[in-house]
C-alpha cells in the first residue's frame, strides 16, 4: 500500500492548470513583497522601545525624554493614515506602495543621523506618516488578488509581515543596536524597506485606482457611521492589549519574579502570540465576519482578566504573555469590516484602521498607567484591559443595532 504523503493527498504540479499555477504564484510573490513592507515598519515601530538608554545617552537627555521619540512617532501615524490616503487616492496601488515604502526607509535612515532630541523626534513623526496609509492600502490589494472566499487570510499574510517583526526583526534590530549604537538599528529598518520597495515593483501586479477616485470621495469615509463605530471597536476594544504589554516587563519582574535576563524569552511567546492569533483570527473572519469580532472581544476580555491571577507565577505569566499576544487577531477582521461598510471610500477608511490601534495603544498606555498610578499595582492593568474589551463590545453591539435598523428602514 503507498504510504499517504503530501505528495499523494495533493494533485501534480503539472495536473494544476498553467493559468491557477500563475495566478498562485502572482499571489504569493505580491503577499511576500507586501509582507517584508510590514516587517520593515513593524521593527521600525517596535525596536526603538528597548534601545531608549541607549537613545538617551547618545542625544544628553533623560530616558523618559527620549521616550517622547515614540509618542512622536505615533502621532505620525495618525497624521499622516487619513492625509495620504486622501491625496493619494487616485494613484496606482503598486506606484503609492512603492513610494511610501521609500519614503519609511527614507524617513529610517535620516533617524539614524538625527544630531540631536529635537531633530530625532521631528524626522520620528514625519518617519510615521506612511505607516497607515501602507497597511491599508496593501490590505485593499492583498484583499483584490485574494482566492474567493480568502480576503481576511490575505489581509493576515500581509501583517503577519508586521506580527512577525516582533518576533525576528526587532530582535535583530535591537542586537545591532546594542553592539553598534542605536542608529544601526534604524540602518537596518531603512534597508529592509529598500528591499521591500524593490520587491514591490518588482512583483506586484501593476492595479489602478478605482475607477472615479479622488481624494473628495474619499472623504467620504468620514460621513459613514459604521466607519466611525468600526474604527470605534479597535480604538477601545485593543486597547487592553496595550494596557497590559506597556507595563509587561515590570509586572514580570515585580509580580511574578522573573530575573531580568527571562524578560526577552517571555516577549518572544507575546510575538509567537501574535502571529498565532494573526494566522486563526483571519482564518476565522473569512468564515464569520461579525461573530469573529465579537468573540475575540470576549476572547480578549478574558485573557485579560485572567492576567490578574497569572502574574504572580513565572510559569503561568509565561502563558498568559502568549494569550495576550493572540489578541492581535481581531485586526485583519477589522481590516475587512472596514472595507465591507466603507462603499467606494475604502482607502481612507482602511487606513484609519491603523490610526485607531495607535490609538488604542496611546489610551490603553495612559489608562493602565493611571491605574498604576492610583496604587493599584502592577497587575491593576488587566482589569483596565477587561474594561476597555468591554467598551470594545460595547461599540460592537451599537453597530449591530445600527446595522439592523439601516437594514429596516430600506427594506
Amino acid at each position: 500500500m503507498t504510504p499517504l504523503t503530501a505528495d499523494t493527498l495533493s494533485p501534480p504540479t503539472d495536473a494544476l492548470p498553467s493559468d491557477t499555477l500563475s495566478e498562485r504564484r502572482t499571489f504569493l510573490r505580491a503577499m511576500l513583497a507586501l509582507g517584508i513592507g510590514g516587517f520593515s515598519i513593524g521593527t521600525g515601530e517596535f525596536v526603538i522601545m528597548g534601545l531608549l538608554p541607549e537613545v538617551a545617552r547618545d542625544i544628553a537627555v533623560s530616558i523618559p525624554q527620549a521616550g517622547h521619540v515614540i509618542s512622536a512617532y505615533a502621532l505620525g501615524v495618525v497624521v499622516g493614515a487619513p492625509v495620504l490616503a486622501v491625496l493619494a487616492a487616485g494613484w496606482p496601488r503598486r506606484l503609492l506602495l512603492v513610494a511610501l515604502m521609500a519614503f519609511y526607509a527614507l524617513g529610517n535612515l535620516a533617524s539614524a543621523l538625527a544630531p540631536g532630541y529635537g531633530s530625532l523626534n521631528l524626522l520620528r513623526l514625519v518617519t510615521g506618516l506612511p505607516h497607515g496609509t501602507y497597511f491599508g492600502v496593501a490590505a485593499l490589494v492583498a484583499a483584490a488578488l485574494a482566492p474567493p472566499g480568502r480576503r481576511a487570510q490575505a489581509v493576515g499574510l500581509v501583517m503577519l509581515g508586521l506580527t512577525s517583526a516582533t518576533l525576528v526583526g526587532v530582535p535583530i534590530a535591537a542586537a545591532l543596536g546594542q553592539a553598534f549604537g542605536w542608529r544601526a538599528a534604524f540602518v537596518f529598518v531603512g534597508a529592509v524597506a529598500v528591499v521591500a520597495a524593490v520587491m514591490v515593483q518588482r512583483w506586484l501586479p501593476d492595479l489602478p485606482a478605482p475607477a472615479g477616485a479622488s481624494p473628495w470621495r474619499e472623504l467620504g469615509a468620514l460621513r459613514r457611521g459604521q466607519v466611525w463605530l468600526t474604527l470605534g471597536i479597535g480604538a477601545i476594544g485593543f486597547g487592553g492589549m496595550f494596557a497590559v504589554f506597556s507595563y509587561i516587563k515590570p509586572t514580570l519582574t515585580e509580580v511574578a519574579g522573573l530575573p531580568v535576563a527571562g524578560v526577552p524569552f517571555v516577549l518572544a511567546l507575546f510575538g509567537l502570540g501574535m502571529v498565532a492569533g494573526n494566522l486563526i483570527g483571519s482564518r476565522l473572519a473569512d468564515r464569520a465576519l461579525m461573530p469573529t469580532i465579537g468573540g475575540l472581544l470576549v476572547w480578549s476580555a478574558v485573557v485579560l482578566g485572567g492576567f490578574v491571577f497569572a502574574a504572580h507565577h513565572v510559569a503561568t505569566a509565561a502563558v498568559a504573555v502568549f494569550l495576550i499576544g493572540t489578541v492581535v487577531a481581531i485586526g485583519p477582521a477589522l481590516q475587512i469590516r472596514l472595507m465591507d461598510v466603507a462603499g467606494d471610500t475604502q482607502t481612507l477608511a482602511a487606513a484609519l484602521n491603523h490610526s485607531a490601534f495607535n490609538a488604542a495603544n496611546a489610551l490603553g498606555a495612559w489608562l493602565g498607567g493611571v491605574a498604576i498610578a492610583a496604587g493599584l499595582g502592577w497587575t491593576s492593568t488587566g482589569w483596565v484591559g477587561v474594561v476597555l474589551a468591554l467598551g470594545g463590545l460595547g461599540v460592537f453591539a451599537l453597530a449591530l443595532v445600527m446595522e439592523q435598523r439601516g437594514r429596516r428602514q430600506h427594506s
